[in-house]
C-alpha cells in the first residue's frame, strides 16, 4: 500500500473513535465514552502500524515514550476536572494544554 491511502486510513481510524467518544458522552455517557477514549484501540494500533512499518526497535521506543508521558497526562485530565467548573472551559483548556507541554518539556530534559 502506498504511503497516501496509508495515511488515510490512520486518520480514519483515529476520527472514528473521537467521533464515537463524543456521540457518547454528549448523550450522558461519560463513563462509556471515557472507556472508549482510553481504550488501548489507538494506542494497540499504533504499536501493530509501526510495528509493520519499522519493526521491533521503534516498537519498544513507543511503549517506553508512553510510559514516560502518562504523568503529563494526568496532570492535564486533573486540571480539566477540576477547572472546567470553576474557570470555564477555554480558561482550563489552555492551562492544562499549558502544564502538559511543561511537564513534557521537563521529561524530555530529565531524558536527556
Amino acid at each position: 500500500m502506498s504511503e497516501f491511502p496509508k495515511y488515510v486510513m490512520y486518520f480514519m481510524l483515529g476520527g472514528t473513535l473521537v467521533s464515537v467518544s463524543t456521540y457518547l458522552g454528549s448523550h450522558g455517557k461519560g463513563f462509556v465514552a471515557a472507556l472508549a477514549s482510553t481504550l488501548p484501540i489507538i494506542s494497540g494500533m499504533t504499536f501493530l502500524l509501526i510495528y509493520l512499518n519499522a519493526g521491533t526497535g521503534p516498537t519498544v521506543s513507543f511503549a517506553k515514550n508512553l510510559i514516560w508521558l502518562s504523568p503529563p497526562w494526568f496532570a492535564y485530565v486533573f486540571t480539566m476536572m477540576f477547572g472546567v467548573p470553576r474557570l470555564g472551559f477555554a480558561m482550563s483548556f489552555a492551562l492544562a494544554m499549558t502544564l502538559y507541554v511543561l511537564f513534557v518539556s521537563v521529561i524530555r530534559v530529565i531524558l536527556r
